[in-house]
């Protein structure tokens, strides 16, 4: 009973209108009318077991919209960012879906499945090549979690490319029953220099996830879904952030993959798949050579 209801369920996202459908719910999640927003707020209150005591504002009806409740902040100090020298800390709540390391351009999705690198990052392998051998760290953050994304360690950001595609959930069922589920996915990849040498940071969308956002740039969904490069180490206005900064938030649930070059960071031995992660967490550490 529990292949076949899998089954059915990978079926069906296969089946609807996964751009169409994101759309109207991205629409109600953005209404500013008092009873539906309250409605649809409370709801997923009851339905997700929501902690609003960590929150900056604990009543769920004091937002303006879902989004806004959606994308909560928290109380300073409730996530202490991990400030041992070296350390790599986790970009956001959630668990970690995969980890390890990144075998001759392949990422390891699930269940034998796994992606290309290259096809990740919207088909340019030239920026795939710095990660080539390296390390990446794949964070699921299901519906109840913070839903704002941080910086693993200190950035200088230098581009970003925004790449279309389908809108599949990116649950741990999903990522078993899919074929290349991150690389085919809508997602930003945002690159960054930092003291280990580049990072990749791609923000990848999902089933009714109704937008992704940056602080350098606000919704990064452009109306031509066509792929979209952006070049920041010319512009005047450097972006650079620290690490615990917030980079992005999600408009409903997703995940962050996080990519690192060969040889310059190990990741906690303690962890593994489906392993709990919070928000400023040490995930990994820095060898030594490289800092």
């Amino acid at each position: 009973m529990k292949n076949f209801t899998t089954r059915l369920f990978i079926l069906l996202q296969h089946l609807l209108p996964q751009h169409l459908l994101s759309r109207l719910v991205g629409h109600l999640a953005a209404s500013h009318t008092f009873w539906l927003k309250n409605l649809f707020i409370n709801w997923f209150v009851r339905q997700y077991d929501i902690d609003m005591s960590q929150a900056q504002e604990e009543r769920p009806t004091a937002y303006r919209c879902f989004n806004d409740f959606f994308t909560r902040e928290l109380k300073p100090g409730i996530r202490p960012i991990d400030s041992t020298p070296g350390s790599i800390v986790s970009p956001a709540d959630g668990a970690i879906s995969q980890l390890g390391d990144i075998d001759y351009g392949r990422i390891f999705q699930a269940k034998g499945r796994s992606y290309s690198l290259t096809a990740l990052l919207g088909g340019d392998s030239k920026a795939a090549a710095a990660f080539v051998n390296g390390q990446f760290a794949t964070v699921y953050l299901s519906p109840r979690d913070y839903h704002r994304v941080h910086m693993p360690l200190d950035g200088t950001l230098t581009r970003t490319i925004y790449v279309p595609g389908d809108l599949f959930s990116v649950n741990q069922t999903t990522a078993e029953g899919v074929e290349h589920l991150f690389s085919r996915n809508e997602r930003l990849v945002a690159f960054f220099d930092t003291e280990l040498g580049p990072m990749a940071m791609v923000m990848v969308g999902a089933m009714i996830v109704a937008g992704i956002e940056t602080v350098w740039s606000g919704i990064e969904a452009p109306r031509q879904k066509q792929p979209v490069n952006k070049l920041y180490n010319q512009t005047p206005e450097v972006v650079v952030l620290k690490k615990g900064e917030e980079m992005g938030r999600f408009y409903l649930g997703s995940t962050v993959i996080l990519l690192f070059g060969p040889n310059v960071m190990q990741w906690q031995t303690e962890l593994s798949a489906n392993s709990p992660v919070m928000l400023g967490q040490q995930l990994g550490t820095a060898q030594q050579n490289t800092v």
